[in-house]
């Protein structure tokens, strides 16, 4: 279902660079891509050891 929105023209000068810098079809694909991108965690971000696996605490504390 197609829906209209609001941006300011800068916004729109600002997808439409993105658009053509990364070979998408519509500014949906844009959107979606951000929103993807930005919900990822970047390697950079994963610390020394990147392939750890995640902390879990054990059904009974030890001391």
């Amino acid at each position: 279902m197609p829906t209209t929105i609001q941006v300011r023209s800068e916004t729109i000068d600002l997808l439409k660079k993105l658009k053509g810098d990364r070979d998408l079809v519509s500014y949906d694909e844009v959107i979606r891509d951000l929103i993807t991108e930005s919900k990822s965690i970047a390697k950079s971000e994963m610390g020394k050891y990147p392939k750890l696996k995640p902390f879990k605490r054990e059904e009974i504390d030890r001391f």
